[in-house]
């Protein structure tokens, strides 16, 4: 056990009030310094604090395999979505086992459309090896190719058993938003999709090795990935709110979905500072996320006034003959 400064132990073990008075003053000198160390350490972890630190590793061994943290991120999103939406699917009087199917078919389809939305945008910072295209374990996935073509599969897939899609599609919407954010782990491990130089006390430490051009003589950066969790996790319990107090029209939640994610995207893309196409001085994310972001909203409002769209009239034979 710690033995108290020697000034209080000689103060508490006599009974004389001769010296007294030097005796305090000892006893207050000790506390003093206690005090003072006790600042010094505060400061110092306040200092650690004062950023994130990158990690040591993007991955781990298990034996001879080595597991990519990204990699396994987007396993655990994707589970997260499975359970998440078979709950809510089940709530709408709908089967488990379609959500399986589902998944079986979307998960595949998801990480081709995000590897070739990847491929086409950036095809610079695709490994220059023959397995270049297909190296979706350093990182490089389109999100909006991803879901893009997962929505394509798994409409297909549902059209298929008879089952209503938008309701479907409400019902996996925060369920895509929580898979989300989970993946964005796996670019903290990777140490990409950060933003700009910062002093935030949130700051993110980047290895000199993974600072892009320019940007070596700065430490901490946005952690722009870390911004996108967050909003990707507030939109999710948003909709679930929304769909539980409002009647949202079918599929009303999925546009929402769309339109919130790519409005977040357009703050986030002014702050990234990772390799891009530009388009007329701005990253083409930026166009890509407005333009999905106005589709969203006016779907929306388009689906909870029943709009329909257009059929072209086709004229009769008889009539288009006698216009001949």
């Amino acid at each position: 056990m710690r033995q108290p400064p020697p000034a209080h132990r000689s103060l508490a073990g006599t009974g004389s009030l001769a010296g007294t008075g030097s005796r305090i003053d000892g006893a207050l000198a000790a506390i003093r310094s206690i005090g003072g160390l006790r600042r010094h350490e505060v400061s110092r972890y306040a200092v650690m604090l004062s950023f994130l630190p990158s990690p040591p590793a993007n991955g781990f061994h298990i034996g001879p395999l080595f597991i990519h943290a990204y990699g396994l991120a987007y396993v655990v999103g994707v589970i997260a979505a499975i359970v998440i939406t078979r709950r809510r699917w089940e709530a709408l009087g709908g089967k488990k086992e379609l959500v399986y199917e589902i998944a079986m078919w979307g998960f595949p389809a998801g990480l081709v459309g995000g590897r070739i939305y990847f491929d086409i945008t950036t095809p610079s910072q695709m490994p220059q090896h023959w397995w270049g295209p297909f190296a979706i374990w350093d990182g490089g996935l389109g999100i909006w190719g991803g879901i893009a073509l997962a929505a394509v599969v798994s409409i297909w897939r549902l059209r298929r058993r008879g089952v209503n899609v938008g309701m479907f599609m409400d019902a996996v919407a925060p369920a895509l938003l929580v898979a989300q954010a989970i993946g964005r782990i796996g670019n903290y491990f990777n140490q990409e999709l950060f933003g700009l130089p910062t002093k935030l006390p949130w700051g993110l430490e980047i290895s000199p090795a993974h600072r892009p051009p320019g940007y070596a003589a700065f430490a901490t950066f946005n952690p722009t990935f870390l911004y996108e969790l967050i909003w990707d996790l507030l939109l999710a319990f948003a909709l679930v709110q929304l769909g539980k107090r409002t009647k949202v029209k079918a599929p009303g939640l999925f546009a929402l979905y769309v339109a919130g994610y790519s409005f977040a995207r357009l703050g986030e893309e002014q702050l990234r500072i990772d390799y891009s196409e530009y388009v007329l001085g701005m990253r083409l994310n930026f166009f890509v996320a407005l333009v999905l972001c106005i589709t969203g909203l006016v779907w929306f409002v388009g689906i909870q006034r029943g709009w329909t769209l257009p059929r072209p009239r086709l004229r009769s034979r008889s009539r288009a003959t006698a216009n001949q």
